[in-house]
């Protein structure tokens, strides 16, 4: 009896030592926050947990969403053997031993074993292929983490054979839930702390979208609090070393920030619109905001003065997209120096504001009848396409030829500055409008 109470208060004492992420992880798929798309009823992973099936599953997406949680919890609620390795430490030896082990024990006993390899990205070629056998044959059920896009990082025989499951960011929603049960659970803090509204606004921020993140900055800014009930804002700047930006997504700080940062790059001033970028990422706003606005505005005011600023800013948007924060704020500020140093001309929104203004007025009229479809029955006899000139037969592939309706001949939508690349398109319309004209 002595033992069992010593044994019991020792497993205690070890639990209490583990960090907060660790003791708060979830037990059952109810208890995992977010990723509802993949946890609903009928989901492929419910359905794979609840029918107790053989399974191999890739799980892709940012750090701290679960991933290693839904392997755990999987492999509690279907009863198999738990084996985890680290493709950052693990080699082809300890892999093949682990697939002979799990063969060992469901001839010996019929005991399934559950495979949790993390960060199987890192694995190269041929320890992945080690997998194929044990995947084939359902020596085990695998499940590989990774938060590289799988269809570059894993081969494609492994990757045919297995379920891939895509997770996303927790949702800020999503982040608070997390935090009211570390305040309240007894494996957590257990009433012991609240948090200030405002501290719990800067450890939402602080997340990412990370619950093992927020967890452990919930556990730093416990211990700095003390014995005090409510943990503070200053309590997390202290713990975590990140001063509290003030940014209410949804007020003024949003909008000036984000005004200020636009006027910072049309101004061609790359160290103010940098501050304006890190103050946003730093608040927490949607990168994809960000991005879209960079987007935007390499054509509002840049445009054809370096048209490849387009390219730049799309990439940037793309790279928010493949790889998300921390790493994509990297592309971002590629974007916003681009933008910033490249010569300006706002020549391109203003050529489709005047066009609109125009149409909207009513200045639109009929197409030219050599300009409208001849290819239907009856068209020639309308007369259309009728002495329209094929550009590729005239030289410099530009015909004499007007293609505006009559409502707007001769107005001009598009006048090119003299800036950056702008300068020599500007050249070339000169001419091309000379031909068009006939001179």
């Amino acid at each position: 009896m002595s033992e069992t109470l010593f044994d019991d208060a020792g497993a205690e004492a070890q639990r209490a030592q583990e960090p907060l992420a660790v003791r708060m992880r979830p037990r059952t798929l109810d208890e995992v926050a977010g990723q509802r798309h993949l946890l609903g009823e009928g989901s492929p992973l419910r359905r794979l947990v609840e029918d107790d099936a053989p399974m191999s599953l890739f799980l892709w997406g940012p750090p701290g969403t679960g991933k290693t949680t839904l392997a755990t919890v999987v492999s509690r609620v279907t009863n198999r053997k738990f084996v985890e390795l680290s493709a950052v430490s693990a080699g082809v030896k300890e892999v093949r031993a682990v697939i002979e082990d799990a063969r060992r024990l469901m001839g010996m006993r019929g005991t399934r074993t559950l495979l949790f390899v993390d960060e199987v990205h890192r694995f190269n070629k041929t320890q992945q292929d080690a997998l194929l056998p044990a995947v084939e044959n359902r020596w085990v059920s695998f499940i590989g983490a990774t938060t590289e896009n799988p269809f570059f990082s894993v081969v494609s025989p492994l990757l045919s054979r297995s379920l891939l499951l895509t997770l996303e960011s927790l949702t800020d929603d999503d982040v608070r839930a997390v935090l009211a049960e570390a305040l309240t659970d007894e494996r957590g803090l257990n009433g012991r702390h609240t948090l200030s509204g405002e501290a719990e606004e800067h450890l939402v921020r602080l997340a990412g979208g990370d619950a093992r993140r927020v967890l452990t900055y919930l556990e730093a800014a416990a211990l700095v609090a003390g014995g005090r009930e409510e943990i503070t804002v200053a309590d997390v700047e202290r713990a975590v070393d990140r001063h509290a930006v003030r940014y209410d997504r949804s007020g003024d700080q949003h909008y000036d920030v984000i005004s200020a940062f636009i006027k910072s790059m049309r101004g061609s001033d790359p160290d103010a619109a940098l501050h304006y970028l890190a103050r946003m990422i730093e608040a927490g706003e949607d990168p994809r905001f960000i991005a879209r606005r960079i987007v935007v505005h390499a054509s509002e005011d840049v445009g054809m003065a370096d048209p490849s600023a387009l390219q730049v800013a799309v990439a940037a948007a793309q790279a928010v997209e493949l790889i998300g924060l921390p790493e994509a704020r990297i592309n971002l500020a590629q974007a916003v120096i681009h933008i910033a140093l490249a010569p300006k001309s706002n020549a391109v929104i203003s050529a489709i504001d005047e066009a609109a203004g125009d149409v909207r007025a009513g200045r639109a009229g009929p197409v030219p009848p050599h300009l409208r479809d001849g290819h239907y029955k009856g068209a020639a006899e309308l007369g259309h396409g009728e002495g329209y000139k094929y550009a590729h037969d005239y030289p410099g592939g530009v015909a004499p030829q007007r293609h505006a309706p009559d409502q707007i001949a001769g107005r001009e939508y598009y006048r090119p500055t003299t800036h950056g690349a702008e300068r020599r398109y500007s050249e070339i319309l000169d001419r091309i409008k000379g031909v068009l004209r006939g001179d």
